[in-house]
This record gives structure tokens, C-alpha cells and sequence, in this order.
């Protein structure tokens, strides 16, 4: 099934609009469960102030579109247009990441109304212009790259509450117990299989153009490590064993004093995680997640396994029946129907880089994936923080490998011979 967004024939601007709102008000609700305070901060550098995403969304549908095809518009204010540029150097100057938590101004009322000023032109220009396809394009861009932030505003709400000293949480539904993982294999023969976006629907240009791959025989775990699995690993010493570990990852863990996941903490003798809903006893059962590349190959080691390669994953999500995850955010998306297999992104060995013949987005989104593709790693899947209708098997995530507090797990391959 495909989850992407799509436009029907009849009416397609209004089906357009209809889909932009929907999008956009998603984002404002998402941040309706934090204070004021939450929006401004960034206790570290990967993670960007929830004020930040909602300016730096609302700045990709006015630079990109409205300065450039609506001659009547007039910038909400012109300094936004370096203040909320993330990362694309063709359009200028640019606040760097890790100083957005540095700035009191605007104030969370500015940003929002600059989304309704935005919207509300937005709006006027679709009613009132015949669209182009590029248009078209743009929009529904701007839509999935709206889409990619309202999961990492969870990312970062979870990481800004988190590390308050008074407790606090996101959510005041309570969890309920994660099930018995489904064990077993699936296995597949060698042979060329078809790899990437199979031109239905939208998708990234970093997941074109579809192609043949050749996979040696192979099988994948059906169920997502989790936490007892993991926990077992610590309790055999893993983190101090180099054996296990790469040779970055082991000066990472040694650097940083790694002991366990993020956040997982052992209180009076028993562990703990911390979710969005706040401080819990470890669900031994719920997948494991917020891992790193590296502690995810070290405890594939450790189980004399190995982490499947992105082509590997695709081919086994492509068979995936669909079901409801059960992991951290499960009670934010109770309508979700993400793969069974969708409740973390996992970590694949493939690194980061552009498949056969690929072209980059054309235009103004040049720079849209093409620049990131060094240093690295994969993650497929999709989580339940990832929106509906966002998901397709062939999107391909990717993290540093030593970053962790996304929605990131283990789901482990072996070789068969």
C-alpha cells in the first residue's frame, strides 16, 4: 500500500489546498501540548528549537514560492529570510544550527502569526493562479518536507523535556504494555531484486531511479530487537568489550562514558526510560530504540548477527503486513497504520550515498539530499512518529553514527548459506 500523499485529477487545486491545511495545522498541534518556555530551547546542537520548525516550514512554502510566482506579495518580515534558511546556500546566508536556541526573537506569537500570514497568501494564491507543475511540485514538496519535521519535532520536544531537572512529560495518556515479540525469520533466495521509488506517487529524488540490485541469500528477523534483548547485552559487559565495536565507535563510547541507551537510567537497582510520556519502568518487551549506529553493529556482534544492508530491508518491508506499533509514541498516532515493522527506523550497514543514474531534484531543491550523502548510515522503516500518508518503504532515512535521539532500533540479518 502506498502512503504517500496524492492528488486527484478533479478539482486538484482545491484537493491541494485542502491537503496544505491539513498539514500545516498538524504542526501547531503537535506543539499544543508543550508551554511557551519548551519552544525556545536547544540543550544540544542536533536539536532545534520547536519555534525554529515552525518558522523554518513556513520560510520554504514564502521563499520558495510565494517571493518567487506571486508578484503582489509582500515579505512578513525580510530579516526571516537568512533567520529560518536551514541549510540552502544558493539562496544565501543562513543561521547556523546550532545557534537557533540562541535567539529570543521572535517570540513564539511572531512565528505563528507569520505561519497564519503565510497560509492565509498561500491560500489566495492557489484560488486565484492556474499552477504549474512545477508549482504543484513545490507545494507537495513543501508538504512532505513539513511532514519530515513534524517527526523531528517530536525528536526534539522529547530531547527538550527530557533534559529538564523537574519531571516532565508530553503526553499524559499511559502507555499500555507492548506484546509478546513475533519471532522468526523470513528468508529470501539471491537473485536481482528492484530497489527504490517505483514512480507512483511522490518520493524524494534519493530514491530514484528504481533498479535492479543483486542480494546474496539472506533472511531478516521479523521482530525489532528489544529492550530485555538489549539489556542482556549490557549485562554481559558489552559496552566495555572493544571486540564488539568499531574502531569510531569505540572512541565514542570511551569519550562519552556510554554505559546505556539514551535515555535509560537505573534508579535504586531498576531501570528506567524516558518517553514522551514520561519516566517508565523498561518495558522489556517494547522495541528498543534512540540507538546509535554504533551500539546497534556492536550488539550485532554480540549476537553473532549483523545489521541487514538498506536493499536488504526494502525488500523485506515490501512484504510487511500492516499493524499498529506499540512503541514510544504509539498513543499519539492511534489511527496510524504504519507496518507492523514501522515502530523504529532501523539502522542498516549501507552508507549513505546516491543510487545508480541518480539525478538530484531539479532547480531550487537542488540541495535538497544530494549534499548529505558522506559520513552517513541508512535507516529504513519509518516509526510512529513518522505522519500518515508520509511512509513508503523506499524512503530512506539517514544519521551520523554516533547521533541516536531519533526514533532509531535494531532489527538484525544473517547470512544464509
Amino acid at each position: 500500500m502506498n502512503h504517500a500523499l496524492t492528488l486527484t485529477a478533479d478539482n486538484m487545486q482545491q484537493q491541494l489546498l485542502h491537503q496544505y491545511q491539513m498539514v500545516r495545522s498538524k504542526s501547531l498541534e503537535i506543539c499544543s501540548c508543550i508551554e511557551t518556555e519548551d519552544y525556545t530551547v536547544q540543550p544540544m546542537a542536533d536539536v532545534s528549537p520547536p519555534k525554529w520548525h515552525l518558522g523554518h516550514t513556513t520560510w520554504f512554502f514564502e521563499e520558495l514560492l510565494l517571493v518567487r510566482f506571486y508578484p503582489d506579495y509582500s515579505r512578513f518580515n525580510t530579516q526571516y529570510s537568512s533567520l529560518f534558511n536551514s541549510y540552502y546556500k544558493a539562496l544565501g546566508a543562513h543561521t547556523l544550527q546550532a545557534d537557533r536556541g540562541n535567539l529570543s526573537r521572535p517570540t513564539v506569537n511572531q512565528v505563528i502569526e507569520y505561519r497564519r500570514y503565510v497560509d492565509a497568501n498561500l491560500a489566495k494564491f492557489i484560488n486565484e493562479h492556474v499552477l504549474t507543475d512545477e508549482m504543484k511540485s513545490l507545494i507537495e514538496t513543501g508538504l512532505h518536507h513539513e511532514q519530515q519535521h513534524q517527526e523531528l519535532l517530536y525528536m526534539d520536544i522529547k530531547f527538550i523535556l527530557a533534559s529538564n531537572v523537574v519531571d516532565t512529560q508530553y503526553a499524559v495518556q499511559t502507555l499500555p504494555p507492548a506484546p509478546e515479540p513475533i519471532h522468526g525469520w523470513s528468508e529470501f533466495p539471491q537473485g536481482l531484486y528492484q530497489i527504490g521509488h517505483d514512480a507512483t506517487g511522490f518520493a524524494y529524488d534519493n530514491e530514484k531511479p528504481a533498479h535492479q540490485h543483486y542480494l546474496y541469500p539472506f533472511a531478516i528477523s521479523h521482530a525489532l530487537v528489544t529492550n530485555g534483548e538489549f539489556l542482556a547485552f549490557i549485562e554481559d559487559d558489552g559496552y566495555a568489550k572493544p571486540e564488539y565495536w568499531l574502531s569510531q565507535g569505540w572512541d565514542w563510547v570511551s569519550q562519552y562514558r556510554i554505559q546505556q541507551p539514551l535515555y535509560w537510567s537505573c534508579l535504586d537497582g531498576e531501570w528506567h526510560e524516558y518517553t514522551l510520556h514520561g519516566l517508565i519502568p523498561l518495558g522489556l518487551n517494547r522495541p528498543l530504540v534512540h540507538i546509535s549506529y554504533f551500539e546497534a553493529n556492536a550488539f550485532a556482534n554480540w549476537k553473532k548477527l549483523r545489521l541487514p544492508t538498506e536493499q536488504e530491508l526494502e525488500v523485506f518491508l515490501n512484504q510487511a503486513p500492516l499493524a499498529t506499533g506499540f512503541s514510544d509514541t504509539a498513543l499519539l498516532h492511534p489511527n496510524n497504520t504504519h507496518n507492523v515493522y514501522g515502530e523504529v527506523w532501523c539502522w542498516t550497514s549501507s552508507q549513505y550515498s546516491a543510487y545508480p543514474r541518480f539525478k538530484a531534484f531539479d532547480g531550487i531543491l537542488n540541495e535538497y539530499n544530494g549534499k548529505f550523502m558522506c559520513n552517513q548510515f541508512v535507516l529504513r522503516g519509518g516509526c510512529v512518529a513518522t505522519p500518515d500518508q508520509h511512509y513508503r518503504h523506499s524512503y530512506r532515512n539517514f544519521y551520523q553514527p554516533q547521533q541516536r535521539w531519533m526514533f532509531s532500533g535494531i532489527r538484525l540479518a544473517k547470512d544464509i548459506v
